[in-house]
């Protein structure tokens, strides 16, 4: 099944005209003005199925605080939280499942997550499936290319997960650092098959077929949100976190195939 990313884009362009700055408002008392919480470079750590999401909420927010500057930092959620834990000066860590985002509570250096979405896994293939692909079963298969994330990183860990609840051993030909990677190695026609999120299918658009993996119900990723104790930016911090949980956030998530929790 291929997606188009034309409701993505319609769907974020109604959060962008939605979204005025704010940078003040009008008190009790003429001239006096709320001051805009949100100013300065806010940093965010945030898993790689979230790149094209995030960077169209990061337009929209700046839109809405003028005076924010939004940095946006995306990897494989074990490795950004391996990096906060180690002292990068992050504000907000978003990660692809709960595991990475424990990482770094446990740590001290973060506290109260919130899961703001939820991800599953779809079969990506390149256009028009040249290989036959019709279920987890092909993934078993040593004559075809398979390509998974390494299960270090959550959406490895979800197709472990898949693979072995459905009864299949997958039969990978390459184990890479982030689900991005995996889609650049389909879209490239590097491989027969990968295990992607299907928001990741939905923003390859016509660069990728998607197959629906009817088991991959039972395997949900939780996307957990959280600022970064003493973050550089803790304002601005909190500011960003209640966007990508608020009408407007939940609205362009949607709209890339994420579901609400």
């Amino acid at each position: 099944m291929n997606r188009s990313r034309i409701l993505l884009a319609g769907a974020l362009a109604v959060v962008l005209t939605g979204c005025t700055a704010t940078d003040g408002a009008e008190g009790e008392g003429p001239g006096t003005e709320i001051p805009d919480p949100a100013t300065g470079t806010i940093t965010v750590f945030a898993a790689a199925s979230l790149t094209e999401v995030f960077g169209a909420l990061e337009t929209a927010f700046e839109q809405q605080h003028p005076s924010a500057d939004v940095v946006l930092s995306f990897g494989g959620s074990g490795a950004l939280a391996t990096q906060i834990t180690e002292g990068a000066p992050a504000d907000v860590f978003a990660a692809a499942s709960g595991a990475p985002m424990d990482t770094v509570t446990e740590a001290g250096d973060a506290a109260d997550p919130t899961v703001f979405t939820t991800n599953t896994l779809e079969i990506a293939v390149p256009p028009g499936n040249p290989a036959g692909i019709t279920g987890l079963a092909d993934l078993a298969n040593p004559d075809l290319t398979i390509v998974l994330c390494d299960p270090s990183v959550p959406c490895g860990a979800a197709a472990e997960t898949l693979m072995h609840q459905a009864g299949y051993q997958p039969a990978p030909d390459s184990l890479e650092e982030d689900v991005k990677a995996v889609l650049t190695k389909i879209e490239l026609g590097e491989a027969d098959a990968g295990l992607v999120y299907v928001t990741d299918v939905v923003a390859a658009g016509d660069r990728v077929d998607g197959i629906v993996v009817p088991e991959a119900a039972d395997v949900v990723n939780r996307y957990p949100i959280a600022v970064i104790t003493g973050a550089p930016n803790p304002e601005g911090a909190r500011a960003w976190v209640d966007f990508v949980l608020s009408a407007e956030g939940q609205a362009a998530l949607a709209a890339a195939g994420f579901v609400a929790p």
